[in-house]
This record gives structure tokens, C-alpha cells and sequence, in this order.
């Protein structure tokens, strides 16, 4: 997996999806800044997941930004998307490598070296820390430091990605801190002071 210094956000959707949130994606996309845009949605329908996942994919594909499914290898699949993100309590990597074959699969590791060290051993593509700071996104269950980040880098070359709470003040620091890759929500689409765009334009 290229790993692009320009291209270090890994955009994860709201929860909720306006008509509004399509122009938004397309102008956040074309800023060339995303790698990975990560389809989130916990309370709608499979039917109503496939519209709405379709309509991102081809944004996606367009902008050349990596689609990845939350939680649900078989999801991706039916949407061909180019990957999924697995929780600690989803579906084992191992069975989601024989539904995805070679597509992308990133891993949740929280804040443990014990959980990084199993991921790279199943050789996932990717292993997402966090939170680092508190998010608005998800209630903040566990917290990591820049350590692990550090730790990590010393035992393996996959690709890291860092979660919660993450801005425009912060970023940096992450990324000095061999963060490979920043996940990015709410302060993108909740932002009261900035639109998607400028947000994402302040990330330089």
C-alpha cells in the first residue's frame, strides 16, 4: 500500500447523510489530501447502505480516494468496494480475507501492542490506533499516546492510521509521530467555524 506524504487523511463519513453531503465530499476529494474515505453508517437500512455506498464509490473512484466499509466485509464486497475496517469485535481477519481476497483490510488496535502485534501477524493492510484525543464522533473508550505510535514503527512497516479527536491544532504532532495516516470526522463535518472544505484546507 503507497503511503503518499500529501495524502495523509483517512476521511470517515457522518453518521447521517444529507443530500448536501455529496457536493461536500466532491470538493473535499478534490483538495487531493485524502487517501481513504471510510463509509460509516450504523442506523440505516443494507438497501439504503448499497444507494448511498454506490453514490461515494464513484466519487471515490473519480478522485482516485480508496472506499473502505465499516464493519461489514460482506458489504464491500456487494459494492466492490476497495476494502473494510474492522473493530475488535467484528467479523476475524482471517475470515474476511476469504470474502475480500486481496482488498484492503484495516484493523482497530485501540491502545495495545498485544492487539498491533496479532494484526500484523494476520498481515492486515493497515492498523488504526486511538482515541487521541477525546472525539465527538465516538464516545472515548480508550487512549492512546504517541508511544505506541513510536513502538509500533520499530517492529513493523505497516501502515499506521490515528484516531479521535483530531484537528487542525493537533495534527502535526501525530504525524511527527509516525502516524502513517489521520482519521478524520468531526472535524470535518461538525465543524461549527468551517465548512468541509476549509477544514480540510487547513490540514496542510
Amino acid at each position: 500500500m503507497k503511503i503518499s506524504k500529501k495524502k495523509f487523511i483517512y476521511l470517515i463519513s457522518p453518521n447521517r447523510i444529507p443530500n448536501s453531503f455529496y457536493n461536500n465530499l466532491k470538493l473535499v476529494l478534490k483538495t487531493k489530501k485524502v487517501s481513504f474515505f471510510q463509509l460509516r453508517l450504523k442506523n440505516y437500512s443494507l438497501k439504503k447502505k448499497i444507494i448511498i455506498g454506490k453514490k461515494i464509490k464513484n466519487i471515490c473512484k473519480k478522485n482516485k480516494v480508496k472506499f473502505i466499509i465499516n464493519d461489514d466485509p460482506l458489504l464491500a464486497l456487494k459494492l466492490d468496494a476497495d476494502g473494510c475496517h474492522l473493530g475488535q469485535k467484528d467479523m476475524n481477519i482471517n475470515l474476511a480475507k476469504k470474502i475480500l481476497g486481496k482488498k484492503i483490510i484495516g484493523i482497530t488496535c485501540h491502545n495495545s501492542m498485544i492487539l498491533a502485534k496479532k494484526a500484523i501477524k494476520a498481515e492486515a493492510d493497515y492498523i488504526a490506533f486511538g482515541a487521541f484525543s477525546q472525539s465527538k464522533t465516538k464516545k472515548t473508550k480508550h487512549v492512546a499516546s504517541v508511544k505506541i505510535l513510536n513502538k509500533v514503527k520499530k517492529i513493523t512497516k505497516t501502515p499506521t492510521v490515528a484516531i479521535g479527536g483530531i484537528n487542525d491544532v493537533n495534527y502535526k504532532n501525530l504525524l511527527l509521530n509516525n502516524a502513517n495516516f489521520l482519521a478524520i470526522s468531526g472535524y470535518v463535518w461538525k465543524n461549527k467555524k468551517y465548512k468541509p472544505l476549509q477544514a480540510i484546507e487547513k490540514l496542510k
